[in-house]
């Protein structure tokens, strides 16, 4: 018997209920003397806003509706599934995984649950790592989510920082087919790039040992980000046999809007077929990739029988691109 194909026959969203824009930040940054502005952050980012959580909100709750969304679309009760991965670098506790939490949440009682943490590519990481076990023909629907609640582990004093990332989550229903699917995907890393883009706090006798917030070094990960999304890209083409002409849209990571281009530039791949959400969620690490791509299947761009091809690129130094016919 055939191994199954996976397909996604879902996808879904969550954000939190306000968004902040670059002239409300940069007025908070004021009281803190830090000096910004909508111009300056738009000129370096494209970003123009983000959301925030509150303080009530948690990432299992952003995690959870965001999943209750892609499995309405799916036509699937929690109870049909039988695997749930769940990507993000900020889980609301050490353990157990968010994955467990959510699964709780949404009533999905049985089904295999694990978080992955590959920072920025853990969507791509998850989504890969469920369709091989899709694949091996044990599991038949898969819940991959993305969750982040970013706004928690920046330092509001460093502008270089702060005013790039986002709160928010998506997810996506993942189920064996007879009908291709994913067509390849491939996963990457390299340790020894860590301390370009890290939060190396640690919790340890009830305290935090380290540095708790977010640190990164801009220019050393565009350089990176921008090498290593061309060649992933190419891999998992190489890998399904098509070209780049074959690529009807491409969904990166959303870190700014530099390397989006400068990606397709790389490529060969015109900047109409980049699907471009950063300006209105900013940097959202995990939730970016399912954030982007829920977006454009429910506004009509994605469509049936088109190839995308998902990126991923984050801290780690970790990368990979997961390419799929729609």
């Amino acid at each position: 018997m055939a191994r199954p194909w996976s397909r996604i026959t879902g996808t879904g969203a969550a954000l939190p209920g306000r968004a902040v824009s670059n002239d409300e930040l940069a007025r908070q940054l004021a009281a803190r003397g830090i000096e910004t502005s909508d111009e300056w952050i738009v000129a370096r980012t494209g970003i123009r806003q983000r959301y925030i959580a509150d303080a009530s909100l948690s990432t299992t709750a952003l995690g959870a509706q965001a999943a209750r969304a892609a499995l309405q679309a799916a036509g699937l009760e929690p109870a049909a599934l039988d695997l749930i991965v769940l990507a993000t670098s900020t889980p609301d506790q050490i353990f157990p995984s968010t994955a467990c939490l959510v699964q709780a949440d949404l009533g999905a009682a049985g089904a295999a649950a694990f978080d992955v943490q590959a920072v920025c590519s853990g969507f791509v990481y998850g989504l890969a790592v469920a369709d091989a076990m899709i694949r091996t023909g044990v599991y038949r629907r898969a819940l991959v989510v993305g969750a982040e609640i970013f706004s928690r582990i920046l330092d509001w004093n460093d502008r270089t920082t702060c005013v790039l990332f986002g709160d928010g989550a998506g997810a996506v229903v993942l189920e064996a087919s007879e009908q291709p699917g994913i067509l390849a995907a491939r996963l990457h890393a390299d340790g020894t790039q860590a301390r370009i883009l890290c939060t190396a706090g640690r919790l340890a006798q009830g305290a935090v040992h380290g540095d708790p917030f977010l640190r990164m070094d801009g220019q050393a990960v565009f350089r990176l980000a921008v090498n290593v999304l061309d060649a992933s890209a190419r891999e998992v083409l190489a890998d399904a046999e098509l070209g780049v002409e074959a690529v009807d849209w491409l969904v990166p990571h959303q870190a700014n809007v530099r390397i989006l281009s400068a990606t397709a530039r790389r490529l060969g791949l015109a900047e109409s077929k980049v699907i471009v959400t950063v300006g209105q969620h900013g940097n959202t690490s995990a939730a970016s990739v399912p954030l982007a791509l829920d977006l454009a299947v429910r506004d009509g761009r994605v469509r049936a029988g088109q190839h995308v091809l998902l990126q991923g690129v984050g801290g780690g130094f970790t990368w990979g691109s997961v390419l799929l016919r729609f």
